[in-house]
């Protein structure tokens, strides 16, 4: 295993039947926080249970800390995990639920409690942690999710999709909870299909596709190969061919097509494009009425990332 890495995945592989879930994956994850990107199905589950130990490799290897994780109950005690499937225990409180995980971890009854009371004040559910779980909000039972992965104060944090169901407040509460335990020291791997959603809290970014590893490195050399992606922009507008006449020689725009009331454009520069459109849409009256990007999702970017 690399010096430098806790995460260390050679060819790595699992598939479920003749589903391929993960592909050939080799990748070095540093300490630190990194965040694991990818649109949906793109792998990054099937990748966090690996490394957690939930799941076998069907080929390859993975090492986190130095160890296989796979029925590694030692392993187990130094890391934290929130996957992203919600099975609490509908009639224990969330108290009860997060003490009853640490017992079956090895605390004792007292220790564990101590350890889910303060675990679950961290993580905003001071005020409910009596309350049954059945009762408990999506944003609740993904607070609970995160209180039993951080009460053993793991050395590796995994976390899957934790933002999903959460309030604004609840995001930027959760971030800033991310943001103090990798300033203390805990390693931690987010995985989301947001990429400004882990920006914010780290420079280090691993993008996955179809089980593949797509790119790795710093948010700006990610953010430099998102911005290749020429972008499709939909103008719906009361004279289309008016407003393709005004676009055409624009070098930020590449390609235009008419249908209806509708002019689509592909542009490389979306920003500059939409600076444009501005004074043609005063001064002109070409009654430019929506503007809209269908191919902005992820799962285009990486489409054509991979293409």
């Amino acid at each position: 295993m690399s010096a430098a890495a806790i995460i260390e995945a050679q060819e790595l592989g699992r598939w479920y039947g003749p589903v391929v879930g993960l592909s050939d994956l080799s990748v070095n994850v540093p300490p630190g926080v990194t965040g694991l990107v990818g649109p949906n199905g793109a792998g990054k589950s099937t990748l966090l249970k690996l490394i957690a130990g939930e799941l076998r490799p069907s080929r390859g290897a993975v090492k986190v800390l130095g160890q296989a994780p796979f029925a590694n109950r030692e392993l187990y005690r130094r890391l934290g995990f929130a996957p992203q499937q919600d099975a609490l225990y509908g009639h224990l409180s969330g108290l009860e639920f997060v003490s009853l995980l640490l017992q079956l971890g090895g605390f004792s009854r007292k220790d564990a409690r101590s350890r889910a009371a303060s675990s679950l004040e961290r993580v905003g559910l001071g005020a409910d942690m009596s309350r049954r779980t059945r009762g408990y909000s999506k944003g609740m039972r993904q607070r609970t999710k995160l209180a039993q992965a951080i009460a053993h104060e793991p050395e590796l944090l995994i976390v899957d999709e934790p933002l999903t169901g959460l309030d604004p407040l609840g995001r930027r509460e959760l971030l800033a909870l991310f943001a103090e335990m990798g300033e203390a020291g805990t390693s931690i791997l987010l995985s989301s299909h947001v990429l400004h959603e882990v920006e914010s809290l780290t420079q280090e970014v691993i993008l996955l596709h179809r089980g593949r590893l797509l790119a790795q490195g710093g948010v700006g050399e990610i953010r430099t190969l998102l911005s290749r992606h020429p972008r499709r922009v939909t103008l719906v507008a009361r004279e289309p061919r008016a407003l393709a006449r005004l676009l055409v020689e624009r070098e930020e725009a590449s390609a235009l097509a008419i249908d209806g009331r509708r002019l689509s454009v592909e542009t490389s520069d979306l920003p500059e494009l939409l600076r444009a459109l501005t004074p043609i849409a005063a001064a002109e009256r070409v009654g430019l009425e929506e503007i809209q990007s269908p191919d902005a999702s992820l799962e285009a970017v990486f489409d054509y990332l991979v293409g």
